[in-house]
């Protein structure tokens, strides 16, 4: 029987897009330069910090590099103690199938999907934000496929919730030089990850984009724990006791580099964007109460933006997310600072 799908275009290849947006030689030493860094921190050589932030859903190029500009002046003061990698995430996820689907699917929020130009436009905005602001970003894994779009220019991916427990995801970050952020599934079982985690440090032979391909295994793929949801309420799972269960589990599962980030934001937080400083605060304090915690929980992830909350695409207020809400600039600054003051390393 013929497959009832309508093909529209046929998409450039990322060989192309790199060609008509390349990453100079003098951008790639910053590329490499902070890949390094990030090396270190999850092989424990290096003890900041890290804190992956940014909007929800980076669906708008010039309020994303104004965001970053800021995010730039305050990573030179915190430096020292806070390693800060942008939140440029250009897919979202959604539940129950509708709604804005993130940059790649729509370059213009209130118009029609064109993945042809949303690959073009996501490749221009992570480009920009290097060459603007020396900042290598952060992405979602939501399409495996895509990732050759711009795996010269990403710092960190992440796969989600939704994600974690699909085979070619597992397989491609396996893949990937980066580290790789495996959430808990909704639900909430560890195993899942966990698993996630092991099938992504191995070594695997598979199908990716038309060829037949080997990975080595990623070393870096690591925990992200980001809240579970039961009986359609958010439940956290960022207590002293979580992560003591996790460790105890994650320790004994032999991972390489065993790390652990948590997302402040989702079922955490309640998607109330004002409680994330609150898991961060509760989250130092536990790395404070026990060593080996304080060495395997290496930091955060936050939904942050210009503008406090959320508005309707098309809603024109610069800076401000069309999906989950966030916290403003005056509160990530100020979590931001309180951060380098309070956390152990």
């Amino acid at each position: 029987m013929k497959m009832d799908l309508e093909f529209e275009r046929k998409l450039t290849i990322p060989m192309e897009t790199k060609q008509l947006f390349p990453v100079t030689a003098e951008l790639a030493e910053i590329v490499d330069a902070r890949a390094r860094i990030l090396r270190d921190i999850f092989e424990g050589r290096d003890q900041r910090c890290l804190l992956i932030i940014g909007p929800c859903s980076a669906d708008n190029a010039e309020s994303v590099i104004a965001y970053l500009a800021r995010l730039r002046d305050v990573q030179e003061r915190v430096l020292e103690r806070i390693f800060i990698v942008p939140r440029v995430f250009s897919n979202k996820p959604r539940t129950n199938g509708e709604g804005y689907m993130g940059l790649v699917h729509q370059p213009d929020a209130a118009g029609r999907p064109d993945p042809f130009k949303g690959i073009i436009a996501v490749r221009s905005l992570h480009l920009r934000a290097l060459r603007e602001t020396e900042f290598t970003c952060a992405d979602e894994l939501l399409y495996p496929e895509t990732h050759r779009y711009l795996d010269d220019l990403l710092a960190y991916v992440t796969v989600g919730a939704r994600s974690v427990e699909d085979q070619q995801h597992r397989l491609t970050a396996s893949g990937l030089g980066i580290p790789v952020g495996m959430k808990n599934p909704t639900h909430g079982d560890l195993d899942v990850m966990l698993n996630a985690i092991h099938a992504a440090q191995t070594g695997h032979s598979f199908i990716y984009r038309g060829w037949a391909v080997h990975s080595r295994g990623n070393p870096l793929a690591h925990a992200v724990l980001r809240g579970r949801t039961e009986a359609g309420k958010s439940v956290p799972n960022y207590s002293y006791d979580d992560l003591r269960r996790l460790a105890d589990r994650y320790l004994a599962s032999g991972a390489q580099n065993p790390s652990i980030l948590i997302d402040a934001s989702h079922a955490n937080s309640g998607k109330d964007p004002f409680r994330q400083p609150e898991v961060v605060r509760d989250v130092i304090q536990s790395r404070r109460r026990d060593p080996e915690l304080a060495r395997l929980v290496k930091g955060f992830l936050v939904e942050s933006y210009i503008e406090d909350g959320s508005q309707q695409p098309g809603g024109g207020v610069f800076g401000q997310s069309i999906t989950d809400p966030c916290l403003g600039w005056e509160k990530t600054e100020r979590l931001i600072l309180e951060i380098a003051e309070n956390v152990c390393i």
